[in-house]
């Protein structure tokens, strides 16, 4: 059998705790941060997944020192203006989130710079950043010209802007709020809904000028102004919700299991994926909840039980985007139909998720019909020792690592095998994810 292909078969029953890895948005935000402020920025419960460690790479060759000790990474920044320029191409590997929050820092810098990753990413759409940018005073530029990477960033002046995003995208607005940080006046950026706002939670407490004013009829603006200086903090990376919801959904769905997830994050704006579990008639209890650094955080009880279709769309989409795949098993194995609309954003992904999952699911025998913007499931009824709804597969990840780690899940409650290509993608955002999964399984 390839190394790269995990075989998944049914569960009998899941037990035990689960600490999932750091949240992979906040352990980005806080080496690029920590990085252009002043001093030490310590950092305990970071993601040493691919992405992350792409941008530790990025910012090591623009001379910053960044090393572990024991469980604390320590970055040691050198303000705003202390980046060097790279000796070589700014390799970001597979995160978009990189190449993209990193374009706005870098397009305040004396100094010119290339950004470009793997064929994937090179491929993913890098024009509503580029636009924005561009309107700032950016000197970025598509090296082929295709609006996507690689991009060539050269020093520009930067002007104070007012910019609406026709997506609610914390990539976006975080390229935008960082480049903010060196422009002549006042930014903003409005979004017809509230994105992932750990950009702004951070900037708060690394002392940056940031403002968030909520409009009726449910747009946001986010507003910083120019700053002098960051200064280094000390960052406690919750766990991430994202690689929370593979355990939470194997939880619900494999009968007979009770686990409880430690320590996941719960900002609003993440927290979606809980509020779907809800509505799906899902068993959960938050326990032991805390807010440290302005990021709430919780424990997870969660217990086997049947699921009810549901509707998913407009100002929920934000809030559970990357969780969507997994919902989509979920729906696959519920009572009723489940609706997914506004979800457009799933087409510029790792993969185009609508297809990927439409692909996956149907292999295992899933009533599933994609739409232009989301999909429409048709479940076959609940799980139970008796009743499995879905059946094991060969499933290609296209190595996307949610495709990857929601059909392992699926693989634990369906009938039969299911193997899952390249699997090895999974280590992007959650090295240790088919270890956690044999643990709670008993083996």
């Amino acid at each position: 059998m390839n190394a790269n292909m995990r075989i998944i078969r049914r569960a009998a029953g899941l037990r035990g705790e689960v600490s999932v890895p750091g949240d992979k948005s906040i352990s980005h935000r806080s080496v690029m941060l920590g990085s252009v402020a002043l001093g030490t920025t310590e950092i305990t419960n970071f993601l040493e997944g691919g992405d992350c460690l792409s941008t530790i790479s990025c910012f090591r060759k623009m001379g910053i020192s960044i090393e572990k000790k024991s469980d604390t990474l320590l970055v040691h920044g050198k303000g705003m203006h202390g980046l060097s320029a790279p000796g070589s191409i700014l390799e970001t590997g597979n995160s978009g989130t990189t190449t993209r929050l990193m374009s706005g820092i870098l397009s305040g810098q004396n100094f010119n710079s290339v950004l470009s990753g793997d064929a994937s990413l090179n491929s993913r759409p890098m024009g509503r950043i580029i636009t924005p940018l561009r309107e700032m005073g950016a000197k970025i530029t598509s090296v082929n010209q295709n609006n996507c990477a690689p991009l060539r960033i050269e020093p520009g002046v930067l002007h104070g802007i007012s910019y609406s995003t026709p997506v609610a995208s914390a990539q976006v607005k975080s390229a935008i709020l960082f480049a903010g940080l060196y422009a002549d006046g006042d930014t903003s950026v409005t979004e017809p809904a509230l994105s992932r706002n750990h950009t702004e939670l951070m900037l708060l407490s690394f002392g940056a000028p940031v403002t968030t004013i909520f409009h009726p009829g449910g747009s946001v603006t986010a507003k910083i102004s120019p700053c002098e200086e960051l200064f280094g903090q000390q960052i406690c990376v919750p766990g991430d919700i994202s690689s929370a919801a593979y355990f939470i959904a194997a939880g619900i769905l494999v009968p007979d299991s009770e686990l409880l997830i430690k320590n996941v994050g719960m900002n609003i704006t993440r927290a979606g994926f809980l509020k779907v579990c809800e509505a799906m008639g899902a068993d959960l209890t938050l326990l032991n909840k805390s807010i440290t650094g302005g990021e709430p955080r919780a424990d997870i009880l969660v217990r086997s039980g049947s699921l009810k279709g549901t509707t998913i769309d407009g100002s929920m989409i934000p809030a559970l985007i990357d969780e969507i795949p997994m919902i989509a098993v979920m729906a696959a194995c519920a009572e009723g139909t489940t609706v997914i609309r506004d979800a457009a954003e799933l087409k510029v992904k790792e993969t185009n998720r609508i297809d990927t999952v439409t692909a996956g699911l149907r292999a295992m025998g899933a009533d599933i019909t994609p739409t232009k913007d989301g999909m429409i499931i048709h479940g076959k009824g609940a799980l139970s020792v008796e009743n499995t709804p879905l059946k094991g597969a060969r499933i290609d990840s296209f190595l996307d690592h949610r495709i990857a780690m929601s059909f392992a899940v699926a693989g634990l409650a369906a009938d039969g095998e299911t193997c899952i290509r390249n699997s090895q993608c999974v280590d992007i955002s959650y090295p240790g994810f088919f270890d956690t999964l044999r643990t709670i399984q008993g083996e």
